[in-house]
């Protein structure tokens, strides 16, 4: 990488007391917004440098280039990328086969020391990372600071998850036996993640590849390239060995070839329900030389909704739809994309929700606005899509257009559908943008049956009063991530395991007790006693 300097590696740091979560900061407060505005002009020096590739520890460069652009100023280049094509496939395999024969013996205490280590670095420049966020996807400050804070989260938490799950032991000892039950690592696994949390989503799948003995060839998004480049800087800072993760930015041919490749042992990925299936499909098919079945760890999509019972406090409920529907400008799996409100509070949530969105405010998110952009010209133009169908389909009743700016961004209005029936288009597919449609329900049973009709289960939200609905919700509302009085969006590691039904993947848990044993294999050891 031409502009980062590998520092000297810092002492191998050990656990200490309980995992807790990062504290968010408070950009309130003057020095926090300070130190913001500082590490957004220290970083907007960097931008546009070229990074390499990063096979086997090497770095590399190919003709063909990837660039990333800031989606609130489209013309600013963020970094210049390599252009990994299915030819670099064999070769980031074989670093990856090298580095494992040796890193899965690599005492856990070691592999746990890297992750803590790359965590303390992250905690040291928490501004700075933060500032990449805001320029690379258009993340505004308190949504930049979640994306650290759970990236930090994820390593602390999987390196205690790893030592503990090293303690894991067979449920009884037989009579004359010592018996063990051994977590074992997988192999190389291909570690493909989002661009919407390209920081928390993509460091924590790959650290817990590596703390439980996997190496990784890790291809970030086409859209967020320069955030995983400066995470490997991190790592290699924290001590990471040549070849346990290889960076290979580079598009589809690429992911193609490391899906299929028979050394592969495992596919973790993030994103799209379409892509997510066809790499389910792809890694099912048994290539020649093939000697496992492929594991498949996939999250993907997501229509989420929110139930608002008549019995609620409604300023409670606006407030938690609002932030859940147009937090990052609604560029999450887990957003709130249908409000299924009871019909006698129906029309005075909808004047309420009206009278919200009018004080969002949108722009570019490194002056910190509520919503930025979305992510590029191809995402706008889809969601702009779905808008006109929902004229179609509902009552518009706020947003609906493109926020022009001098500079060109893809920015648009937080938008919004009243009347909108549960099995219409904008109701059922999942559109990734600031819309949200509201849904009269006739009753609380009605409620709950609209939030099951659709293909997908991530998340929902139910705002009651009522202990026996919150009773009902807890056994017939059918999501991964089921949250009570408070927003559908904002898991926190530890404790909120987050995963999805349905086609929203394989309900991996992410950041929860049993995520590491997805990296793993079960061994079980009998010795007999002399």
């Amino acid at each position: 990488m031409a502009t980062a300097e590998i520092s000297t590696v810092i002492l191998p740091r050990s656990p200490q007391g309980e995992f807790r979560n990062e504290p968010f900061i408070d950009f309130s407060k003057h020095d926090n917004a300070h130190a913001m505005k500082e590490a957004l002009e220290r970083v907007g020096d960097l931008l546009g440098h070229e990074y390499e590739m990063v096979i086997g520890g090497e770095r590399l460069r190919t003709a063909d280039k990837i660039e990333s652009h800031n989606p609130a100023r489209p013309t600013q280049v963020i970094g210049i990328h390599q252009k990994a094509g299915a030819e670099h496939a064999e070769q980031a395999m074989q670093a990856a086969l090298k580095a494992f024969a040796t890193w899965k013996y690599v005492p856990l205490e070691e592999r746990v020391s890297l992750l803590l280590n790359a965590a303390h670095i992250i905690r040291e420049r928490k501004f700075e990372f933060c500032a990449w966020l805001t320029y690379e996807v258009g993340k505004n400050w308190a949504e930049a600071d979640a994306d650290v804070a759970e990236t930090i989260d994820f390593l602390e938490f999987y390196a205690r998850e790893a030592l503990r799950l090293s303690k894991v032991t067979t449920p009884i000892q037989y009579p004359g036996e010592r018996n063990e039950l051994l977590h074992i690592p997988l192999g190389v696994g291909a570690v493909i993640p989002p661009w919407n949390f390209p920081f928390a989503i993509m460091a924590g799948m790959t650290a817990a590849a590596i703390v439980t003995g996997n190496t990784v060839i890790l291809k970030p998004s086409t859209d967020a390239p320069t955030i995983a480049a400066r995470f490997l800087d991190v790592l290699e800072e924290a001590g990471l060995p040549p070849g346990v993760v290889n960076l290979c930015q580079g598009g589809p041919a690429f992911g193609q070839a490391i899906v299929e490749h028979p050394k592969t042992r495992f596919i973790s990925f993030t994103g799209s329900k379409k892509v997510g299936l066809e790499i389910h499909e792809r890694a099912a098919k048994n290539q020649p030389g093939q000697i496992w079945i492929k594991r498949t760890i996939l999250e993907m999509g997501g229509k989420d909704s929110i139930i608002v019972s008549a019995d609620t406090e409604l300023d409670e409920a606006v407030s938690g739809v609002i932030a859940a529907a147009f937090g990052f400008s609604g560029q999450k799996c887990s957003a709130c994309s249908r409000a299924i409100v009871e019909e006698p509070l129906y029309d005075v949530f909808i004047d309420r929700i009206r009278e919200r969105v009018a004080q969002l405010t949108v722009g570019d998110p490194a002056k910190n606005p509520n919503m930025g952009p979305v992510v590029n010209a191809a995402a706008l133009q889809k969601i702009q899509g779905y808008i006109e169908i929902g004229k179609k389909e509902g009552r518009l009743i706020a947003g609906g257009n493109i926020v022009e700016t001098p500079e060109k961004g893809y920015f648009l209005e937080p938008t919004v559908f009243a009347d909108v029936a549960p099995d219409a288009r904008i109701s059922q597919e999942e559109i990734f943008g600031p819309v949200l449609a509201i849904i009269k329900a006739k009753d609380y049973d009605d409620a709950l049956d609209i939030a099951n009709n659709t293909e997908y289960g991530l998340t929902g939200a139910v705002y009651t009063n009522d202990p026996e609905k919150l009773n009902h919700a807890r056994r017939a509302y059918h999501v991964g991530n089921l949250y009570f009085n408070r927003k559908c969006t904002g898991a926190m590691v530890g404790a909120h395991p987050f995963g999805g039904f349905n086609m929203s993947g394989t309900d991996s848990k992410a950041g929860g007790p049993e995520y590491l044993y997805l990296f793993t294999q079960a061994k079980s050891v009998a010795e007999k006693l002399r």
